[in-house]
């Protein structure tokens, strides 16, 4: 009897890699998934953060894949290992802070090692020729290959067609002819695949599941690094970067400006890690303060935080100032009008 031979899914959460593991069991193959968590993920933050977002489903699309496909899902936290990737991209970023050819690389790697660790004959991915304009193109798929020490045991199930052989179509463990030569960035294969498969309510590709294909939040992290002379971060950093209206009056101090309930409750979490202000005389948002303050600086971020209360048409308004959870100061100050909140301030 043949050996059954057994492959490691990169499983993202999206359609492609849900299809490329269905190919793979369609032919026989063991499939064990694997999803690697960076900390910038989409998926679950802000959903579960911000009320508007209440409807939404909050659930772990890499999971649920995983259970449509009836599969063992391995999620492996790379926060650490990724910071590299992030701060030093050989291949540089993307249109924005994405960097995504090396982040490529680095998972697939990553899978590689553990298949090797586990007794895996070789790696799959969802990859489509086209889609993404850094990451898939027909001259980088082999770079990745390369890179990272997959080598032919990478498997594009969904392009397969429109590239070399790989290990697993030369050694007859899967059949070449019942593998797709899809490309571009069109969706319409893969979606009349899913239906073909009998998939419905799988998550709808807009851009990527990272935050950092996102210009707003790529401007964020740019301004963190500048702020602190250095790239660096931790994962409460990546958090906050995705929650409240972000303003930097001063060089050397930010304001987190909470922008409803579910981001205040949030946000109350980190109330003895920074000074906060909030407004006492009328409903208005908990406001973080990241960095160093001086002799004004407290009045400035005071007249920010009014201007966005239920007061903010008020002659003034009564903020209070903690520093560690305890009140270190009350400042009554009228509000700024629309047109003084600079800008330039806003990150």
């Amino acid at each position: 009897m043949a050996t059954q031979r057994k492959a490691v899914a990169l499983i993202s959460g999206g359609l492609d890699s849900l299809l490329a593991a269905k190919v793979m069991l369609e032919q026989g193959i063991h499939v064990e998934g694997i999803n690697f968590y960076t900390g910038f993920c989409v998926e679950g933050h802000t959903h579960a953060i911000r009320k508007k977002d209440k409807a939404k489903p909050k659930r772990n699309n890499a999971l649920w894949s995983a259970e449509q496909l009836g599969i063992k899902l391995h999620i492996i936290d790379v926060i650490e290992e990724y910071k590299d990737v992030l701060i030093n991209p050989k291949h540089g970023y993307g249109q924005n802070m994405n960097p995504c050819l090396d982040c490529k690389v680095f998972m697939v790697g990553k899978a590689k090692e553990w298949a090797d660790e586990n007794g895996f004959d070789f790696i799959i991915t969802g990859e489509v020729i086209g889609q993404r304009p850094m990451s898939q193109r027909k001259e980088t798929m082999p770079v990745i290959s390369r890179e990272s020490g997959a080598d032919d045991r990478l498997l594009r199930p969904l392009c397969a067609q429109n590239l070399p052989e790989t290990l697993p179509e030369k050694e007859g463990w899967v059949n070449r002819d019942e593998l797709y030569g899809f490309s571009g960035r069109t969706r319409k294969p893969q979606m009349a695949l899913a239906e073909k498969f009998g998939f419905v309510d799988y998550a709808q590709p807009a851009g990527g599941c990272c935050f950092l294909t996102d210009k707003a939040y790529s401007v964020k992290l740019t301004d963190l690094w500048a702020s602190r002379g250095k790239k660096e971060y931790e994962i409460d950093d990546i958090m906050l970067l995705k929650v409240g209206r972000h303003f930097r009056p001063k060089p050397h101090f930010k304001l987190i400006v909470a922008r409803e309930e579910g981001e205040n409750n949030f946000l109350q979490g980190y109330r003895k890690q920074f000074i906060t202000l909030r407004t006492m005389s009328h409903k208005g948002p908990l406001t973080l303060l990241d960095g160093t303050i001086e002799d004004d600086d407290l009045e400035l971020a005071a007249k920010i935080v009014a201007r966005f209360s239920q007061g903010r048409d008020a002659d003034t308004v009564d903020v209070e100032v903690a520093e560690l959870g305890e009140v270190i100061k009350n400042i009554s100050v009228k509000p700024f009008a629309v047109d003084e909140i600079q800008e330039a301030w806003r990150v």
